[in-house]
């Protein structure tokens, strides 16, 4: 009996992650210097929160996980319990075991005295994934598609701003100073080779702690807007992976900031006259093969699993825009002719739909899933995205006509988009879809958590108002 016990005992603390002590163990010969790491689990917001823990603690975590408690994914972007989850007290707010995902335990550049970092998911005692976690329900889209004989590979693009710590005379925010000079711009440098030149220290350090921690980073653009920049990521076979990418590059890519005395924003617009921040999906799928079943057969215009994911994708997008537009400022970024999709429309090498079919080789064919702000959780997104995919699989959609010209200018008259951030959260609230997309109790946590910040939004009475109403009414 006692054998069966320890039987027992040891398969519930086994890693339900995957994870591996010998991963730890042979990081911590590789790495003598590092004195403590950061536990990060991303919450529905895409907020990383854990702790920061001392190096002898990694191998007890790698062994048998590490408590949390539930509410941590039952937060608002404030950090605030939001108790319609059902996260909080209706559970005793009790802890469940967050255990490391393989292959994200890495240094972090810069730190003194050194620090290293590895990504969390949260499970029950019982090593049964926790239903609330984002990256668990994405992880459960991919299994899916593996299911059908599918993989999918993808990369995400990171658009950010790089704005001074002080205001402007007005009280707004400015672009910051060039690290290298001092000198400061207020022109759209848009693709200026130049004006790259003067963040160079601040990129140069983002590019080396990329590289330490295994992330593919590749090309940066001065972007459409005074202070924007973009970083693209290398394409993944492994689109989990893509999405463990683009959460450790913006933390990197803040804390480097921070060290060069700027303010990295991952705000979806923060400056009202210019187009705001996305973050495009590039997304394909492969057979067992390891064939692209987007890529076109000779002969063939396009083929038909590129049609039919297009076709998920544009008839689940208006009840999935919560998800790609998750605040009150991501609302701010759809603006005619500002580069952010305001419809439903897929088009070829057009940047104003929202659907982007890319031109290029066939053997390289993909979607670009391009309405999400930078502000949006990308494991959502990718979940989202992905059961999207599915059901335009699944059902056989047809995306209608492809967008030529001015996307902004076609009419949309078969799905109707929510107009606000109100109207996205009852979409979402009353989208059997989503709930399937995220799962039942990740929707619930989800929906709740906007509701909540949206009332407080709502009841906030704001300088605008005052500019507006103080002496008029």
């Amino acid at each position: 009996m006692r054998e069966a016990h320890k039987q027992t005992l040891n398969a519930i603390i086994a890693s339900a992650s995957g994870s591996t002590p010998a991963e730890a163990q042979t990081f911590l010969d590789a790495h003598p210097e590092i004195e403590a790491f950061d536990i990060v689990l991303t919450d529905a917001n895409g907020v990383g929160r854990g702790k920061i823990v001392r190096r002898h603690e990694l191998m007890s975590i790698f062994e048998g996980g590490r408590h949390m408690p539930i509410s941590i994914l039952g937060l608002d972007i404030t950090g605030e319990d939001v108790h319609e989850t059902g996260l909080i007290w209706t559970t005793g707010d009790g802890d469940l075991r967050a255990w490391p995902i393989p292959g994200t335990l890495v240094p972090l550049f810069g730190t003194q005295p050194p620090r290293g970092q590895v990504l969390m998911a949260m499970y029950h005692l019982d090593g049964q994934p926790m239903s609330s976690d984002p990256r668990l329900a994405m992880g459960r889209q991919v299994e899916i598609l593996a299911a059908k004989g599918l993989h999918p590979a993808g990369a995400f693009e990171l658009e950010f701003f790089l704005l001074a710590n002080e205001r402007d005379a007005d009280g707004k925010v400015q672009p910051a100073h060039a690290v290298l000079d001092g000198r400061r711009s207020a022109k759209t440098e848009v693709y200026s080779v130049d004006h790259l030149h003067g963040m160079e220290p601040l990129f140069s350090d983002i590019y080396a702690a990329a590289r330490v921690q295994g992330i593919p980073a590749e090309t940066v653009i001065s972007e459409y807007a005074p202070g924007q920049y973009e970083l693209t990521l290398n394409y993944r076979k492994d689109v989990m992976r893509a999405a463990d990418d683009l959460v450790m590059l913006k933390r990197l890519v803040r804390a480097q900031a921070r060290r060069h005395g700027v303010t990295a924003c991952f705000m979806a617009k923060p400056i009202e006259k210019y187009a705001g921040s996305g973050m495009h999906f590039h997304v394909s799928l492969q057979d067992k093969a390891g064939n692209n079943v987007f890529a076109e057969a000779s002969g063939e215009t396009w083929s038909l699993p590129l049609l039919r994911g297009l076709g998920g994708l544009i008839q689940t997008m208006a009840e999935s825009m919560l998800v790609f537009a998750p605040h009150a400022n991501s609302w701010r970024r759809f603006v005619s002719q500002s580069y952010a999709p305001v419809a439903p429309t897929w088009g070829v090498n057009n940047r104003s739909v929202a659907l982007r079919v890319p031109a290029g080789d066939a053997k390289n064919r993909r979607i670009e899933h391009r309405p999400s702000g930078v502000d949006a959780n990308p494991y959502l997104v990718a979940a989202t995205v992905l059961a999207g995919i599915v059901k335009g699989l699944d059902e056989g959609l047809d995306p209608g006509p492809e967008t030529t010209g001015n996307g902004y200018e076609s009419a949309i008259t078969r799905t109707t988009m929510p107009v606000d951030w109100r109207a996205a959260i009852e979409a979402a609230r009353a989208s059997t879809f989503l709930k399937g997309a995220l799962g039942e109790d990740l929707h619930r946590t989800f929906v709740a958590i906007k509701q909540s910040e949206y009332l407080r939004v709502a009841r906030t009475v704001s300088e605008l108002d005052y500019h507006l109403y103080l002496h008029e009414v």
